[in-house]
């Protein structure tokens, strides 16, 4: 039996374990062993002295992120278990393709590893740590991935610096565990793209978006594309992979927006269809004509990373979608998306649903979008659905 020290919980605190649910909250907890440190493998017992499993431990709201259940521990074997379990649902899901090799290898409790997510990006697995515990074990991970034989990953990128509690004083930095800069260049669907994992937002690249980016590829044909908050261009090229007549990419950063003409540059050079523009989102579609687009996308940063936020969110998402309702051209077709977890699916569609309303024009669903496969949700963890879209048909 492996011996970790004790976490026991208070009397009746067990049941949402018992029905897997992966997070154990501090108000659960009835005793911590003496010497109990952040980032520690735990064993948690229930009252009765009961062992549930073992997870990592840290300080705050969610004290244990759970990763085995009875007495498995928690060591290279594990991980390496569950990352060829990971690597074999993306294999499954047709994902390792000679064109396309980039995609999410860890989906935090998806995938049954709390605290962990990896992205990869051809030769190059990006891996965030969400908690100290992987922190900590960010080097057993690290040697997991590289040795998963279907894939051809030869580097780990290390990127916590902005993901880790910042109380926790890790003092993480960034840079590779394993091997060194190979090449920046990934493929979607056939499509190449530059990935700035070194500065960019996240792990370099939306991967959430692959599906959703092939659907509006399918819609562009013809059309007039806006593609505001950018980022790195995905929709954009593919829009006109699509045959778009004209597409628009808007972000503020100018960091962004260049690495957005690159990539459209790199699948479509000599192509006077694309613009792109470094400034305020909201300004743009306040002073853009009315009917000059009837394709426009809305994929905004979170607006509500927390439950606090959630009233500014809702708020946000009204006056951003009732501005593109107001401006495209009847027939048009808006992308909206919201990604952020605090935001429900029922309460974005109302916040959708009023700024319809308020332009008092005919909207139609078309379709109801999420994230894609890689993403997965673990049954027992609801709250691991984040990504919600509506592409919506304007009269």
């Amino acid at each position: 039996m492996t011996t970790y020290k004790k976490i026991t919980l208070r009397k009746g605190k067990e049941d949402s374990l018992k029905r897997f649910h992966p997070w154990v909250f501090s108000g659960a907890i009835g005793h911590i062993d003496e010497g109990v440190e952040e980032g520690d493998i735990v064993a948690v017992h229930a009252a009765d002295g009961s062992l549930i499993g073992n997870g990592h431990f840290q300080v705050g709201s969610i004290s244990v992120r759970m990763l085995t259940w009875g007495d498995e521990p928690v060591d290279e074997k594990f991980y390496a278990q569950r990352l060829n379990a990971a690597a074999m649902l993306r294999k499954s899901l047709g994902l390792m393709r000679a064109d396309n090799n980039s995609f999410r290898l860890v989906h935090g409790e998806g995938d049954f590893l709390p605290g962990l997510v990896i992205d990869v990006y051809g030769s190059t697995a990006v891996l965030q740590a969400h908690s100290p515990g992987m922190h900590f074990d960010r080097h057993k991970v690290a040697q997991a991935i590289v040795a998963l034989p279907d894939l051809d990953v030869r580097n780990v990128y290390y990127k916590s610096e902005t993901t880790l509690p910042y109380k926790a004083a890790l003092d993480a930095e960034n840079g590779y565990i394993i091997g060194q800069y190979d090449t920046d260049i990934a493929m979607e669907n056939g499509l190449r793209f530059h990935v700035d994992w070194l500065r960019g937002q996240k792990t370099g690249f939306f991967v959430d978006q692959r599906e959703n980016r092939t659907l509006l590829e399918h819609y562009s044909h013809g059309r007039k594309v806006l593609n505001m908050f950018c980022y790195t261009g995905g929709f954009s090229f593919y829009a006109l992979r699509g045959g778009a007549a004209l597409v628009h990419s808007v972000d503020s950063s100018a960091k962004a927006v260049s690495l957005t003409n690159e990539n459209v540059l790199l699948n479509f050079p000599e192509d006077n269809r694309h613009q792109a523009f470094a400034t305020d989102a909201f300004k743009y579609l306040a002073e853009m004509q009315h009917g000059q687009y009837d394709l426009i996308i809305l994929d905004p940063p979170a607006f509500a990373k927390h439950k606090s936020a959630l009233k500014n969110a809702l708020i946000g998402y009204r006056k951003l979608n009732g501005k593109a309702f107001e401006k495209i051209a009847p027939g048009g077709i808006l992308f909206t998306f919201s990604c952020s977890q605090a935001v429900s699916r029922e309460q974005f569609r109302l916040a959708v649903f009023s700024a319809a309303a308020q332009s008092r024009r005919k909207v139609r669903i078309l379709h109801q979008l999420s994230q894609p496969a890689d993403h997965p949700i673990n049954i027992y963890h609801p709250e691991g659905e984040y990504l919600k879209g509506l592409v919506l048909y304007v009269e």
